[in-house]
């Protein structure tokens, strides 16, 4: 009899501990612990990040650090730190929380256009991903880099192809760079290839009159026509006299990149620079901005006609009159001259 009521006390204390047991896994490992209120939030871990970073990273996030703590040491989580962009949805418990942060990298979104500089792109690229701009600029500026692609710092710009594309956060400098340069050669296929050597032009070539286009009208239905007139001076042994490559010019040889100039003056037309379009024959050396794709396209593709020149068109705002002599352009280019005066800019 006494030892019948030591095995049922012993039966009975078991299942009190594994009933104590299982509660404290229930409550450690599958109960809800997020803090946030919206739907989801975003965890950004970098690399080489210790188990304290993400602690960090993780405590507003988080109820009951603790908890969190005692599930990801047993998973092996804590001296297993992946970096990376992680999405934790209202409601997680520990299990799925470490689980997503073990294997569960999300890629984001990367966006960039209209930009100037290579010093531009990277500090635009630094603000999406973990590289930061100083890493991005010197491997877009890697000499051995830019001379097995048969490019250089003034061409290398047009590498980038404004869009947007899907990387993971923890990317390398070197890893976007080498990403975009496929990026690139996807985009030259052979129709686009064909159509450039059909035009006498390299790809490089296209990308710096595209981007000289760009810059000459925001208007995505006229940039045929704008590339048709670029095309015929070209054709004709003209220059190409672009007021956007003087800008560039003065820019560039000011060092200063942050000025706003509405009006190209007569002054600024003998700037030495072999991006002044109007001292200077031929595209300019490399992209004066980045072109995006509509840009090199209506290059590719370029409004047949016997337009020369074109002006700002002040009667409809954004667009341009064209004309196929110098006397019939010099009366639309009195007539803005006379429109820009009344506006008092004067640079």
């Amino acid at each position: 009899m006494y030892i019948k009521k030591i095995l049922i006390t012993i039966v009975l204390l078991g299942l009190v501990g594994m009933g104590i047991f299982s509660w404290y896994v229930y409550t450690t490992v599958f109960t809800p612990n997020t803090a946030f209120s919206n739907t989801e939030a975003h965890v950004f871990i970098p690399t080489d990040a210790t188990f304290y970073e993400v602690q960090q990273e993780l405590g507003p996030l988080l109820d009951d650090m603790e908890s969190f703590n005692a599930v990801a040491n047993r998973k092996g989580y804590v001296t297993n730190v992946k970096p990376g962009h992680y999405i934790l949805e209202k409601g997680m418990n520990n299990n799925d929380i470490v689980n997503a942060l073990r294997s569960k990298n999300i890629p984001i979104q990367v966006k960039f256009n209209n930009q100037e500089r290579l010093e531009d792109l990277a500090g635009a690229i630094a603000r999406q991903i973990e590289a930061d701009s100083i890493s991005l600029l010197n491997a877009m500026k890697d000499a051995t880099f830019l001379a097995e692609n048969e490019q250089n710092e003034a061409t290398a710009l047009g590498f980038y192809v404004p869009n947007t594309y899907e990387f993971y956060w923890n990317t390398s400098a070197e890893g976007f760079r080498d990403k975009m340069i496929s990026e690139y050669k996807r985009f030259w296929n052979e129709q686009r290839l064909a159509k450039a050597e059909k035009l006498n032009m390299t790809p490089t070539q296209v990308v710096s009159l595209a981007a000289v286009v760009q810059k000459e009208t925001a208007k995505v239905d006229e940039r045929k026509r704008v590339a048709g007139v670029y095309m015929n001076r070209l054709q004709r042994g003209m220059l190409l006299q672009a007021d956007p490559t003087v800008i560039y010019a003065k820019k560039r040889a000011e060092n200063d990149f942050d000025q706003i100039i509405k009006r190209v003056l007569y002054k600024d037309l003998e700037i030495d620079s072999p991006y002044n379009t109007y001292k200077y024959a031929g595209v300019p050396p490399g992209p004066i901005a980045m072109p995006d794709i509509s840009s090199i396209d209506a290059v590719l593709n370029y409004e047949k006609h016997d337009y020369l020149y074109f002006v700002a068109n002040v009667d409809n705002f954004g667009y341009h009159k064209f004309a196929k002599t110098l006397a019939q352009h010099n009366r639309n280019k009195a007539e803005y001259v006379r429109w820009i005066s009344q506006q008092g800019v004067n640079r």
